[in-house]
Parts: structure tokens; sequence; C-alpha cells
């Protein structure tokens, strides 16, 4: 199970994955020149979510497709410190995708 997690610190915001530093997926869309953010709705908050779904999906496509609602339900909402794992991303997009989608899946 993957771990992710961010911190705020002296240096400017971190984020990591199993404790290495997480990719900014760049390689899938640039939103930002700035790194990482949370805690609002912006650019720096959509390409964590990017990193983020990239990383747990290992499907670009599919981690650009959610990476609206989830940059809005979850990212937006982190506290200066977060921790997720996979089974948290897991039951975040379950949520994010609702009912309809989940009977089609």
């Amino acid at each position: 199970m993957k771990r992710f997690s961010g911190d705020r610190t002296i240096d400017g915001v971190k984020a990591w994955l199993d404790g290495a530093p997480l990719d900014q997926r760049l390689d899938i869309h640039r939103y930002t020149a700035n790194g990482f953010e949370w805690s609002y709705e912006g650019d720096e908050p959509r390409q964590l979510a990017l990193a983020i779904l990239a990383e747990h999906l290992g499907d670009p496509s599919r981690a650009q497709a959610m990476v609206e609602p989830f940059m809005k339900a979850v990212v937006a909402n982190f506290d200066n410190e977060w921790e997720m794992t996979s089974a948290d991303i897991d039951a975040a997009l379950d949520v994010l995708r609702g009912p309809a989608l989940r009977a089609a899946s």
C-alpha cells in the first residue's frame, strides 16, 4: 500500500510518496511552475492532485480525468500536515465517482 504525505516546513512545502519526494508528473501536464501546494483551490493544488492520482492510478488519462474533483474535494482541504494511503485515495475516488459510475465499473 502506497503512503502519500505532505508537510509545510521552514523550507517550504514538501510532498512524499513512501518517504521519497513525490514526482510532480510534469510529463503528464504542467499546471504551474511553482511546485505543490494545498489547502485551497488553484494550480499548485491541481499539480499535487495530478501527481497523487497519477502515481496511485498508474494511468495518466484516468488521473487527468479526476484531477479537478479530487483537488477540490481532497487536496483543497488538506491541513498543513497530511497523509493518505492508497485505501484513502480509493475511498475518496469512490465517493467522487458517484453511484452511477460505481455501477458502471
